[in-house]
């Protein structure tokens, strides 16, 4: 991008009230693609992820930095009718609004979209909940895990033999965000022809039971769960990871063309293809109790270079499993420039994930890192509020915002 005026959500104004993952991760996508993204942080404890993950100077960590670059950070109290003013003020000079309150909570706050929308009628309102806000669980807090737990996919995570077991990350909160920026996204759309704004509804449930997927079609269809296959697919065989002499590999053996070339050229066993039983798909996944011993045995005969290069050569996706640091120091991260070092006030240089969209050729930078806490309270309250530092400095002195050090 050449300029900011370039990005596809330039002019754009966000407020982001949220916290901890959903909502940031919404008001991330949105700043990825060039939106101005305020975020409003409480003055003394800042966004709850700021104190989990590993410490990055005085008021960042790793969780906090992982879903707050290309924003501003402004400290406001929200409970107080100062902090609460500015609120209203900033409203009306934004097209998006996104929290993450306990139902019930925007609206006591004087937050609700019914409020907002009465100063700005035009307000793309979005609200992240745990559950349906119009049924008998709206007032419960939502928590990731409990949702991988009531959603299922705890249940379809693992190998057969094991308990449910979580997601390595926040794989709800992750989807939620991103189910909820493409309705802010539809909904920006839709004010470009329509003139109105939109109340968006998001709850972590509901995204919770999209993310099993073609699983969860599975389990209605059969009536029950699904089996676990760990990291073996369910339908398709070969298919997963294996163990190597020296490491672990993955394999995917998508069609049985690929299947005659995986035992003639890469493990020389042609009599295994030639076998009625694992011939075709359908029959080596009905026969998998005979055949995944037998495969896995022969593979942990062969080095693992020695099958990635066969594997390569006769067109069979596959790849070496990798640990996460060793992925993320790799030359593919840094040929694709996934991960880059960002200026820090207080370490010097801190890394940042880059947003993963390319547009036109070029991969969307990072215009700034993850802030600091209230490093934008001054000039974002300055510029678009007309604030004097006479009138910062009082509601500094009465503990409604905290400005950045000169």
């Amino acid at each position: 991008m050449t300029s900011t005026a370039d990005f596809p959500l330039a002019g754009v104004r966000v407020l982001d009230l949220s916290r901890v993952f959903a909502g940031p991760m919404c008001a991330m996508v949105l700043a990825d693609f060039g939106a101005e993204v305020i975020k409003v942080e409480h003055p003394g404890r800042g966004d709850d992820t700021r104190d989990w993950g590993l410490r990055i100077g005085q008021t960042e960590t790793t969780y906090y930095n992982s879903m707050n670059r290309n924003k501003r950070s402004i400290t406001i109290d929200l409970q107080t009718p100062e902090g609460n003013k500015i609120i209203h003020d900033l409203v009306p000079q934004c097209d998006v609004v996104i929290h993450n309150f306990k139902t019930g909570g925007a609206e006591k706050l004087g937050l609700g979209y019914e409020q907002l929308k009465a100063i700005k009628p035009d307000l793309i309102y979005c609200a992240v909940a745990g559950y349906d806000v119009t049924g008998p669980e709206a007032s419960r807090p939502g928590y990731d895990l409990v949702i991988q737990g009531e959603a299922g996919l705890m249940a379809l995570n693992g190998e057969a033999n094991t308990p449910p077991l979580k997601f390595g990350v926040a794989v709800v909160d992750l989807m939620t965000g991103m189910y909820a920026a493409q309705a802010v996204l539809a909904a920006l759309f839709r004010k470009e022809r329509t003139g109105q704004g939109q109340l968006i509804q998001m709850a972590l449930y509901d995204c919770g039971l999209t993310v099993t997927g073609y699983y969860g079609l599975d389990a209605l269809k059969l009536g029950h769960d699904p089996e676990r296959y760990g990291n073996a697919h369910p339908s398709i065989v070969p298919y997963g990871m294996y163990e190597a002499s020296d490491g672990p590999l993955i394999i995917a053996v998508g069609n049985n063309a690929q299947f005659d070339k995986f035992c003639r050229q890469v493990i020389e066993r042609p009599d295994i293809v030639e076998d009625a039983r694992f011939a075709t798909n359908v029959e080596r996944a009905k026969n998998r109790l005979e055949l995944g011993p037998l495969l896995k045995e022969l593979i942990r005969g062969f080095p693992r270079e020695l099958l990635l290069e066969r594997l390569t050569q006769a067109g069979i996706p596959c790849g070496r499993v990798a640990g996460l640091h060793e992925a993320l120091s790799s030359e593919r991260t840094r040929r694709g420039r996934m991960v880059q070092d960002m200026p820090h006030p207080v370490v010097g240089t801190t890394p940042v994930f880059a947003p993963p969209y390319r547009l036109d050729g070029e991969r969307l930078p990072i215009r700034m890192a993850p802030p600091t806490l209230g490093e934008g309270t001054r000039e974002v309250l300055t510029r678009l509020l007309a604030m004097s530092d006479e009138q910062l400095q009082a509601l500094r002195a009465q503990g409604v915002l905290t400005l950045p050090q000169e």
